[in-house]
């Protein structure tokens, strides 16, 4: 390809991002109430503080499931196996792929024919990826994919007809309120063929005093994080966002089982976007940000039969905190 027409096509491939970021901004915040997509929260910045939070001592999850995967790795992979024929293992979400980097490496050691297909929003992590895992991991074969996930399932279908085993972790499905991640899972099952596997991380039900000190902790990482969104959109989008003037608020339901995170207008203010567009906050007036679900084990299954899977098996951590389950699509 000639360099000026590729150069011309990153660029419309940038404009057209930037013009669905306004689109998505602008629609969520004239809502009522008002939102934002929380798939936005991953720009670099936005990845490093995620990197942070995961590190920190009150949020478990990350080690609840590092647990799963380090101390069960070879039944995972036994299992993702199965009968040996060569598959395509997709990550949905991959992060820096810590946790699927001791199946990666398991899968090596038992010399199993897969290529890796980590699939993720946000340009830094996949650029990442693709750069430093064959070198930690000689002989991986992997191909990154940059965009939403059921683009990116339909372009893996492309690539290959291969046994597909898709790995959807760290409970990215509870970023869904539950009829959302329910819609979510019939829509992956629609983009599978039968005998193919899931295998999908779920938080689960617990001390509410836990849950909320996860996502309320004491070094404010989550209160950076959510206003780094704010921080974006002045960046990307000219906005004028005052981060002094909202604070973050989250809360826990144990009775559904919904941890939300709220940020709170401190004062009545009107923040420009685009440099046209004027957006009003009344004092106390909240932008909702993101929900992180969590599940009982009888909801996990539920949620597998009722979207076209059969549930196979499940790992837990020590504290059965958090469960790593495998569906097979039926």
């Amino acid at each position: 390809m000639d360099s000026t027409l590729a150069q011309t096509n990153l660029n419309t491939a940038s404009t057209t991002k930037t013009e669905a970021f306004l689109s998505d901004v602008i629609t969520g915040l004239r809502g009522n109430p008002k939102r934002l997509n929380s798939k936005y929260f991953y720009d670099a910045n936005g990845d490093k503080l995620f990197q942070d939070l995961m590190n920190c001592e009150e949020y478990y999850p990350t080690n609840c499931e590092l647990e799963i995967f380090s101390e069960r790795t070879d039944e995972i992979t036994d299992a993702l196996i199965a009968g040996g024929d060569a598959f395509d293992l997709i990550e949905l979400g991959a992060g820096d792929a810590t946790k699927s980097a001791y199946l990666l490496k398991d899968l090596l050691d038992k010399k199993a024919d897969f290529t890796y297909l980590p699939i993720d929003i946000s340009e830094n992590v996949i650029s990442y990826l693709n750069i430093t895992l064959p070198v930690t991991l000689p002989g991986l074969k992997i191909t990154g994919l940059n965009g939403e996930y059921f683009d990116m399932l339909k372009k893996a279908a492309s690539i290959s007809s291969r046994r597909k085993v898709v790995l959807f972790l760290g409970s990215n499905i509870g970023n869904m309120p539950v009829p959302e991640a329910i819609e979510f899972c019939r829509e992956l099952r629609n983009h599978l063929s039968e005998g193919d596997m899931l295998l999908i991380g779920m938080d689960l039900k617990k001390d509410p005093k836990v849950v909320l000190a996860a996502y309320n902790d004491k070094e404010g990482i989550t209160k950076k994080f959510n206003l780094n969104l704010l921080e974006r959109i002045n960046r990307e989008l000219g906005a004028d966002f005052d981060l002094a003037k909202f604070d973050h608020y989250p809360t826990y339901d144990p009775e559904s089982g919904a941890c939300k995170s709220y940020l709170i207008s401190l004062e009545d203010q009107m923040v420009k976007i685009g440099g046209k567009e004027n957006i009003h906050f009344q004092k106390d007036e909240y932008i909702y940000m993101e929900i992180s679900q969590k599940f009982t084990l009888m909801q996990t299954d539920q949620i597998a039969i009722n979207t076209g899977f059969a549930p196979l098996t499940q790992f837990f951590d020590g504290k059965k905190w958090f469960v790593d389950a495998i569906w097979v699509a039926a």
